[in-house]
């Protein structure tokens, strides 16, 4: 299957770290147009502080047009030098995952598994359909991270996962895709995806995009609210020794913050969290030492090829490589209605 970005990929949901700010970049007199007033009123007061803000958006958005390229650049030099300390990680194995996990996928592929069933063997959070239950072994938490801090320190290039993440590692560019993060998808969280998201893609997840996020003292602290270019989304707590630092959520993309209610989660080592990409989130500040995330945005064609989750129109394909952000050319189902994720 051949996959695409939408066109509003390089243009839509910038992130102006230094006010808390997602915001979208035609031209520059669009920019200003729709947020001169808003970035003022946020502390952008002088035209040098706006002058400075331009150039970061514009930066970013020559990023992602040339981020394929890049991206294979990268993957071509970081084959060439980099030497991996713990090669087996690579390459998903039972061994690696905890025995809840497993039985919780074993549930899940039975004949006559249902959602409320499948609840059985997870824990429902107060965070509406936010669901944590164990994911890998500790020892293998240990390994991974030892994997990705030998890769930090080596000399082989690296890309930053998103505008929102300035400390992590793009996996697909080590190579984890084929061996890793797609059997993970295909074999062990389709089955439980299918379950408790059908109104969501849950079904028919053909894509995603993983990565690794740090947080750590003077560095990456918290993360704002903001929500993923997803349709579900799977958060898994690798480690180290941390404090604080609770996800929190709240409701649908859709609805205002001011109407919204948070609710707090915490992170537990091994342990994943799974929930609808389009709902609100975002991690409060790390008080003390360091914590790794693998984050895995599961994505399903048949549901975003109806309406993209960037700019909420039909998307307006181009050309890329690999999974890139998960549209194909594929009709979709008989039901072309614009498909949402349930509210409640």
């Amino acid at each position: 299957m051949e996959f695409y970005n939408c066109s509003c990929f390089y243009t839509h949901n910038i992130f102006v770290e230094e006010y808390k700010l997602h915001v979208r970049f035609t031209s520059k007199e669009q920019f200003l147009r729709d947020y001169r007033d808003v970035l003022r009123s946020c502390g952008c007061v002088t035209d040098g502080d706006l002058h400075a803000v331009l150039q970061k958006v514009e930066s970013e958005v020559d990023r992602r047009r040339n981020l394929c390229e890049k991206s294979a650049e990268r993957t071509v030099l970081i084959d060439s030098v980099y030497r991996a300390v713990h090669g087996e990680v690579y390459c998903l194995q039972d061994s690696f995952l905890a025995p809840e996990f497993l039985q919780l996928v074993s549930y899940a592929c039975s004949e006559g598994a249902t959602s409320r069933g499948l609840l059985d063997h997870m824990e429902s959070l107060a965070a509406q359909r936010v669901y944590r239950f164990p994911v890998f072994r500790k020892e293998f938490c240990r390994m991974l991270i030892e994997e990705l801090e030998n890769f930090e320190r080596s000399e082989a290039p690296k890309g930053r996962p998103n505008t929102m993440n300035n400390y992590g590692i793009l996996l697909n560019e080590l190579r984890f895709d084929e061996g890793f993060i797609t059997p993970l998808r295909e074999r062990y969280l389709q089955p439980i995806t299918q379950l408790l998201y059908p109104d969501c893609g849950g079904r028919s997840l053909d894509s995603h995009k993983a990565f690794v996020v740090k947080y750590a003292m003077g560095q990456d602290l918290d993360l704002s609210y903001h929500y993923d270019n997803a349709e579900v989304t799977l958060n898994v707590c690798l480690g180290k020794e941390f404090t604080d630092g609770n996800l929190y959520f709240g409701d649908m993309r859709q609805v205002p913050l001011s109407e919204s209610e948070c609710a707090e989660v915490e992170h537990r080592v091994a342990s994943g969290l799974l929930h609808r990409g389009q709902q609100m989130h975002g991690a409060l500040r790390i008080s003390s030492g360091e914590r790794w995330n693998l984050i895995v945005w599961l994505r399903a064609s048949e549901q975003r090829n109806r309406l993209c989750p960037m700019c909420d129109r039909l998307p307006c394909l181009e050309e890329t490589h690999g999974f890139g952000d998960g549209f194909t050319r594929e009709p979709p189902g008989p039901d072309t209605r614009t498909a949402s994720c349930l509210l409640h």
